[in-house]
């Protein structure tokens, strides 16, 4: 089993995993824009690991590549769901809207998965608002935190998640990321991990 992660885009999507994991450890700890930076990271891991795969049709076998499948949405749902519901709770300090925001987020970003497992997007479009644009949309709240008094910050980072839960369940299409969108999606979150951790550790 260890052997699979031996894939080049398999080891890509563990990392991105890894990441989120380490990404929650420091939400926890108290120290959110270094998560939100370090799960940025694992955003560009989860878009250049389909990539890879891509370039490896026809070299990797069919069981790696549905292992790799199931992994990416496994990895997905930490990084855009999990994550995201466990830094709205801890800046919210738990309260009743935070935790209940949270949990919705994170069911609706399974069950977007789950669909996507199993009727893919044959029109070449998303059926739903992919859950990869949690993050990108979370750093932009986080950078934005100074300019919020911080009494509305978490309700309104809450009501911005349950927007995006609503819409990754949705029936709106969203065409697939491609070309010059994978260097805008790089150059955003190597910008704002930088600011985000500069942020945080000041």
């Amino acid at each position: 089993m260890i052997r699979l992660l031996v894939d080049p885009a398999n080891a890509m999507t563990a990392m991105g995993l890894a990441l989120s994991s380490i990404g929650i450890d420091f939400s926890i700890a108290g120290f959110p824009e270094i998560g939100v930076a370090i799960v940025l990271w694992a955003l560009l891991a989860d878009h250049f690991d389909g990539v890879v795969a891509r370039r490896m049709r026809g070299s990797r076998s069919a069981q790696t590549g549905e292992v790799g499948k199931n992994l990416d949405s496994l990895a997905d749902l930490v990084s855009a769901g999990i994550f995201p519901a466990v830094t709205l709770i801890v800046v919210g300090h738990g309260s009743p809207l935070c935790v209940v925001s949270g949990a919705v987020l994170v069911v609706a970003s399974a069950l977007r998965l789950s669909f996507f497992n199993v009727v893919g997007s044959p029109t070449g479009r998303f059926v739903g608002v992919p859950t990869s644009w949690v993050m990108p949309v979370t750093a932009i709240v986080f950078l934005l935190r100074p300019t919020l008094p911080e009494s509305i910050f978490a309700k309104l980072f809450a009501f911005i998640l349950i927007l995006l839960a609503i819409l990754h369940v949705s029936p709106v299409r969203v065409p697939k990321t491609a070309g010059f969108m994978y260097l805008v999606v790089t150059a955003f979150c190597v910008v704002a991990s930088a600011a985000l951790a500069f942020r945080g550790a000041s």
